[in-house]
């Protein structure tokens, strides 16, 4: 199975993953401060830098002062250049980048994912390529982990943007004693966290029977979480949802349209227009709904964020998180790859010390600690020696997760016109949701996504 799906990886060239529920909002158009081969003659040339700046999202507990004051402090030690934070959050943190680069401001670093620091501040010209930083080594240790890896940092003509640290599986999950309640639980591979379509059929037919109301909702009030439901609609067929090389959207895809009709007629999964993934995430949690379609580790560690536990309903139900259901078991989840970028701003003594600090936190010794900050997986097997690939031993929950690594998908968001494509999607749903024809509502909305696609590529 691994196989199969390493080599569905390095055929389409990228994979997944999510920050989940991210908006990935196009460039600013504004002229760059330098090209990453010939910086502009702007700033420092030569001498010691003493600081750097840093922006994060909320990557884990990259966005937590106290958290990464530990790194950044032990990184200053070693070196004697101390890193100036800026903690972004999802709601306006585009904005804030977009502002800084028009002001020619941006930071020196930023950590994020290869939607933004790729496809979208990369693509137009505000970063350094780092391609320098990765011998064969490194590209073998993240290799070894998922060949997509590095596709997703990399743009077509071999640039890199993004020096990865971190990933992750986005999954759905149930509840396990509602299952068993209703019988469902057979319908089950708790081994492998996986079932195929027809048993998710069959398991949603058994909880209705049994709790005759809603067991799971298809949400669509707006874009967060819409990772699951394209992951949900995908993999119940084997549809698409852009092609290989992320040119087209394909989600009126036959296989899509089947999946989404299953859907509509299911008794028990409701479309639901008043509704976002974190919604979906309260009414699971508090046992109202039996299933979610918006989940990962960090909801399975802390559900709901609720702080009473992991694993665990507000009534103490037990939580299994689950791949989505295929037809054959052997789901292609979406993802998240979170790493570090660095912003031309025209000083090469900053970029290189930018560059010791992407070193010392994502290939020395200290990737442990920027690993286990993130509360993710690491995205290669070793760095400078240093084992990467037993770092969660001592966290069952952890160490478990890891089973869903191998079916990472395709990290299909580097497509153009991604912000407006995701938009596209949940007035989709809805329009399936409120009953109108859904081969008509699938093909309006692709190819609206399609035409705002190429409009961006000729702009």
């Amino acid at each position: 199975m691994k196989k199969r799906i390493l080599a569905m990886l390095l055929a389409v060239g990228m994979i997944l993953g999510l920050a989940a529920c991210s908006n990935g909002t196009q460039g600013s158009g504004n002229t760059p401060a330098g090209n990453s081969g010939t910086p502009a003659p702007t700033g420092n040339q030569s001498g010691e830098v003493t600081e750097i700046t840093l922006w994060t999202y909320p990557i884990g507990n990259w966005g937590k002062e106290a958290e990464v004051n530990k790194l950044t402090e032990a990184f200053k030690a070693e070196t004697g250049i101390s890193v100036k934070v800026e903690y972004l959050a999802y709601a306006d943190g585009d904005d804030k980048v977009n502002s800084a680069i028009t002001a020619k401001g941006a930071p020196d670093l930023i950590m994020e994912g290869p939607e933004r620091l790729v496809a979208n501040w990369g693509a137009n010209g505000y970063m350094v390529d780092l391609s320098d930083m990765l011998d064969d080594t490194d590209k073998a240790e993240i290799n070894a982990v998922n060949p997509g890896t590095l596709a997703a940092c990399t743009t077509a003509d071999g640039k890199v943007y993004e020096y990865p640290l971190v990933m992750t599986a986005h999954c759905m999950a149930i509840n396990l004693d509602a299952f068993k309640e209703a019988g469902a639980d057979q319908y089950l591979d708790l081994e492998n966290h996986t079932w195929t379509t027809e048993n998710f059929i069959k398991a949603v037919e058994a909880l209705y029977a049994h709790y005759g109301e809603t067991v799971g909702a298809v949400y669509c009030a707006g874009q967060g979480g819409d990772q699951g439901t394209r992951a949900l609609v995908n993999n119940l067929y084997g549809g698409t949802f852009t092609d290989a090389g992320h040119t087209t959207y394909t989600w009126d895809d036959p296989k899509n349209i089947q999946a989404l009709e299953l859907l509509k007629g299911m008794d028990g999964i409701d479309f639901d227009a008043s509704l976002q993934g974190g919604d979906e995430i309260k009414l699971f949690y508090q046992g109202i709904l039996k299933m979610a379609f918006c989940w990962n580790i960090a909801q399975q560690l802390d559900p709901n964020a609720a702080g009473t536990g992991s694993g665990k309903t507000i009534n103490g139900e037990e939580i299994v998180f689950m791949s989505f259901p295929s037809e054959t078991g052997e789901s292609a989840l979406q993802g998240g790859i979170w790493g570090f970028g660095v912003f031309d701003n025209g000083d090469p003594a900053k970029i290189e010390a930018a560059k010791k600090f992407i070193k010392y936190m994502a290939d020395s010794e200290h990737a442990v600690d920027a690993v286990k900050t993130a509360n993710y997986f690491p995205v290669r097997s070793a760095a400078e020696g240093t084992d990467l690939s037993t770092i969660w031993a001592d966290n069952e929950i952890m160490d478990q997760y890891q089973v869903l690594m191998p079916y990472l998908g395709d990290y299909y968001q580097v497509t153009t016109g991604w912000a407006g494509a995701r938009t596209e999607w949940w007035n989709m749903l809805q329009e399936v949701g409120r009953g109108d024809d859904i081969a008509t509502a699938v093909a309006n909305h692709a190819a609206a996504a399609n035409e705002a696609a190429a409009n961006a590529s000729a702009g």
